[in-house]
């Protein structure tokens, strides 16, 4: 999952595959696809949030939902109706002509967060492709105040049958071995991480062994799992945690965010899967659940991180402990079932109650996250090189360097990337090296 506001900062895309090298280490939260899309015509922060506005429709029989800040409109039957006065009836057309701007768009939001962004009269009013945002999920939240959290338990239910044997995942794997672990998924396979994992921690179990190995071993272990410059983050992590945190990776989320490379995914991942705290974790595949479980879409939309965090703690149990459960629960749902191209519905705990489902699963029409191609590119380069430089047990010539891709210019723009981002050291005589 990137953080758009931290440019050095890095999280996880669980299940998308790593390239060599890349010009860009963004934190995972700004690449993941899903988001809550509001009307392009409403402010991000517009009145939506409140149940008041979200709940206005007529014929709501409701009269309390959060936290009693809603309230339900009731249609009155047309013999209980009173005829106005001619007085009163000048007020109200007054009135009428001063708020119609107002009315018609409190009467815009309601069409839009109705059922499916439907009108009565069944076409549809959402201009949007994930319609859904805090307000919308409280509508549909007070329509049973059980709903969102028994969604919560029977993802968990199913993660106690049905999840993966993680080494990561183990009860006493630790906060380091987890920090590893988040850092190398971003945009890298569960089965291309496995080994290199075990291995990082077999040469560095703790951030004080990897803080004392030079930042060049770090960029050599790192292998093949693409996006290197997280090594050199990894590194620079740990001698952070080490001069200020005794060596201990810090539990809190506001401490975590302060350390070299971590950014609001990976801190309250790390917050979570280590230490069992309390905080919406929001990746790719848990975007892809919110959308077609209580959304009723095909898949998710680019990213919203404050409105996808709001949509996940909308559904954690208060308790610390079964919050945390299922925020990885509705990870390895999207991972494993929820799948982007063949999802399983069949195998789904929550087939029974997907809005997606139930809305006969129309494909997805909403904007898209194109991937990013690699042959051919300066990430494609710029891994060739740094190949030379892992498989070397010291500073290597330029001339083998320019063994590895035919186009000079090129070739020579990734090598002048790779030194100005920390991954190689030139030195005298042509000579080139992994950091020291």
């Amino acid at each position: 999952m990137f953080d758009s506001a931290a440019s050095d900062s890095f999280g996880p895309v669980h299940g998308f595959g790593g390239a060599d090298d890349a010009a860009d280490d963004a934190d995972a939260d700004a690449a993941d696809d899903v988001s809550f899309e509001l009307d392009p015509e409403l402010r991000a922060d517009d009145e939506l949030a409140d149940c008041d506005v979200a709940c206005d429709v007529d014929g709501c029989t409701l009269d309390r939902c959060d936290e009693g800040r809603g309230r339900g409109v009731v249609s009155a039957p047309a013999a209980a109706r009173v005829e106005p006065s001619e007085a009163s009836t000048r007020t109200v057309s007054t009135m009428s002509r001063t708020s119609a701007s107002t009315e018609a768009k409190k009467a815009k939001r309601r069409r839009q967060y109705t059922d499916g962004g439907r009108s009565p009269t069944g076409r549809n009013m959402s201009r949007t492709p994930y319609p859904v945002g805090p307000g919308h999920l409280r509508r549909r939240a007070c329509d049973d105040s059980d709903v969102m959290y028994s969604i919560a338990a029977t993802v968990s239910d199913w993660y106690a049958r049905s999840a993966r044997d993680l080494p990561w995942r183990a009860p006493d794997v630790g906060a380091w071995p987890v920090l590893v672990s988040e850092v190398m998924l971003q945009q890298t396979p569960v089965t291309r991480v496995l080994p290199a994992w075990t291995a990082w921690l077999k040469r560095w179990p703790t951030p004080a062994d990897l803080a004392a190995a030079p930042s060049g071993e770090a960029v050599r272990m790192w292998g093949k799992l693409g996006y290197p410059r997280r090594a050199l983050r990894l590194h620079e992590c740990a001698r952070v945690i080490v001069e200020r945190h005794g060596g201990k990776v810090p539990s809190d989320v506001e401490a975590l965010l302060q350390l070299p490379g971590i950014g609001a995914y990976t801190a309250r991942a790390v917050a979570v899967f280590a230490y069992g705290h309390r905080h919406p974790v929001v990746d790719t595949n848990v975007r892809r659940v919110i959308a077609r479980a209580v959304a009723g879409q095909g898949d998710a939309a680019p990213p919203s991180p404050a409105r996808d965090h709001a949509a996940v703690e909308a559904l954690l149990p208060v308790d610390d402990a079964a919050a945390a459960c299922a925020s990885i629960a509705f990870m390895e749902l999207g991972a494993l079932v929820c799948t982007a191209r063949s999802p399983r519905c069949d195998e789904c705990p929550l087939a029974a109650r997907c809005a997606w489902r139930l809305a006969g699963s129309p494909p997805y029409a909403g904007r898209t996250v194109r991937p990013q191609r690699f042959t051919g590119t300066d990430r494609q380069v710029r891994g060739l090189l740094l190949d030379v430089l892992r498989a070397a047990d010291g500073p290597v010539p330029k001339s083998a360097l320019d063994m590895v891709w035919p186009d000079t210019v090129q070739r020579e723009r990734a090598l002048d990337g790779l030194v100005a981002d920390g991954l190689l050291d030139p030195r005298e005589d042509d000579l080139f090296a992994l950091p020291s």
